[in-house]
């Protein structure tokens, strides 16, 4: 008797890639970090975030594969603001979920409009608007998290960049508590996974995304010069030929902090300068 297998579809194939071919680089570092952080809860409804590029839409797929195979029982809103793209923009992200299976919703905001005659750090406004705007939507929709595509390489630029252009040692953590909007939470779900390993499963099942959509760079074919993030990613670049576990010793170290060693610290908006703190030792 001839087995006839029946052939997978597009999205089947997408979705077998990260169980079969990624799974060590994606699926397994996606599943550390719920775990490592408790991310993910019994009775959470969750508001993920899809901006349309590579790392929002990976972890979209991720956290609705994780609804179907895992034992906690939680609810996904996947949702998806419209700062002001173009129409061909947004019709790229359209026919991703499509492709991709997500239902999207989908909100307008003018924040496009709002930043664009910015001069001084337009994207750090345009960012911090947006993630006003997520948490809102997702408390109307009954959410208690928000979901965002920060991934193992945000996490250790941001805290280099931190030392080096903002005088502070500060890290990017994988949950955080809103200050603005009572009772929800912010998580990090791709906190483990490496930039390298997102582009290799994009480019491995030839998907094409958003880079940066924004009126700036919308005409982009790569990432918009953050001079400062690309600096820091350089450095870590040359530091890796040196030392090839720069990058682990860098994420490591936000998880063995020496308070004892340091000579100022701040904790929930309260400042402790060296004195206090040698004081607190005797």
């Amino acid at each position: 008797m001839i087995t006839y297998m029946k052939e997978l579809s597009r999205v089947q194939n997408i979705e077998r890639s990260l169980m079969k071919k990624y799974r060590k680089q994606i699926w397994t570092k996606f599943i550390l970090a719920l775990k490592r952080y408790n991310l993910v809860e019994d009775g959470d409804k969750i508001a993920v975030c899809v901006s349309g590029g590579k790392d929002s839409f990976l972890l979209a797929k991720l956290m609705q594969m994780l609804q179907r195979y895992s034992d906690t029982k939680f609810e996904l809103v996947f949702l998806c603001m419209d700062p002001g793209y173009s129409a061909e923009n947004r019709k790229k992200v359209e026919e991703n979920a499509k492709l991709l299976e997500i239902p999207l919703q989908i909100f307008e905001t003018d924040i496009f409009d709002s930043v664009v005659n910015v001069q001084k750090n337009p994207c750090y406004l345009c960012a911090r608007m947006r993630r006003g705007y997520l948490y809102s939507e997702a408390q109307k929709r009954g959410c208690n998290k928000i979901a965002l595509a920060h991934h193992f390489s945000d996490v250790i630029e941001t805290t280099l960049m931190g030392m080096l252009y903002g005088a502070q040692i500060q890290a990017m953590p994988p949950k955080l508590k809103s200050k603005n909007f009572d009772g929800m939470t912010l998580i990090r779900p791709l906190y483990c996974v490496h930039l390298d390993d997102i582009v290799a499963w994009q480019n491995y099942n030839k998907l094409q995304f958003l880079n940066c959509a924004c009126r700036f760079t919308e005409n982009c074919q790569t990432e918009p010069d953050e001079s400062a993030r690309v600096q820091t990613r350089e450095l870590i670049k040359t530091l890796k030929g040196q030392i090839p576990e720069v990058e682990d010793h860098i994420f490591k170290s936000i998880h063995n902090v020496q308070l004892d060693t340091l000579v100022g610290v701040k904790y929930q908006d309260e400042e402790y300068d060296f004195n206090q703190l040698y004081d607190k030792k005797k």
